[in-house]
């Protein structure tokens, strides 16, 4: 069965007035926490980062050529997106794109400004931006929900080799903030994306996060 879906809650224009950090509910005006648990042990991504471009690109996963696509949207902030990265993504991987059948592309769907700002850091962080993305779902809890979450992020962000120098810049890149909110667009324009996770297989939206036989259920028959 599928978990509750994270319903979008943020316009644009909300992600880059004053909204709190922490809205994470079905409305911007309820916040919500990912549930409680104690906070996974960090585990950090190695080494330094070359600088990224102002626009963001897709870093892929799998054989080019694979017959199906999956494209995942997701917010670095939402628990269910973790939830899938912690519970369904090593299965996945290794039943569909480490076999050569999926290809898997991770895209920005920020649904609040510290959502915003992770991307923002894990594009800073340019070919490993999939490693910064599993290693800040695997940690959510400790950044999130820490009394300053922008400095824990970035404190995550230091210890996979970006320097603070690095990230602030990142950070004030206005062109690149703006490239993580137009991909959010278009996936809401093409996609009619409108909650995290939501997975596009082969071109047709799936909203929620999924064990690894729902999926099966979809991508096998696809397979031939």
């Amino acid at each position: 069965m599928l978990v509750n879906r994270r319903r979008l809650s943020l316009t644009t224009a909300g992600l880059l007035g004053g909204v709190g950090l922490f809205s994470l509910g079905g409305h911007a005006a309820t916040a919500q926490t990912p549930p409680a648990a104690n906070p996974p042990a960090t585990t950090t991504p190695p080494a330094a980062a070359t600088p990224p471009a102002a626009k963001v690109e897709d870093h892929p996963l799998g054989r080019d050529d694979a017959p199906v696509t999956v494209i995942e949207y997701s917010s670095l902030t939402c628990p269910h997106c973790a939830e899938f990265q912690d519970t369904t993504f090593d299965a996945f991987k290794a039943r569909y794109i480490d076999t050569g059948k999926v290809k898997f592309i991770q895209r920005d769907f920020p649904l609040d400004r510290l959502a915003l700002s992770a991307s923002v850091i894990a594009h800073c962080a340019g070919d490993r931006y999939p490693l910064f993305v599993d290693v800040m779902f695997k940690n959510q809890r400790r950044w999130v929900l820490a009394e300053d979450p922008q400095a824990a992020l970035k404190q995550l962000a230091m210890a996979g080799g970006l320097d603070a120098t690095r990230i602030d810049a990142c950070l004030a890149d206005q062109a690149l903030t703006d490239a993580v909110l137009q991909s959010r667009l278009k996936a809401q324009s093409e996609f009619k994306v409108d909650s995290t996770p939501t997975f596009i297989i082969n071109g047709k939206g799936y909203p929620g996060a999924r064990s690894i036989d729902e999926f099966a259920k979809i991508i096998d028959p696809l397979l031939g």
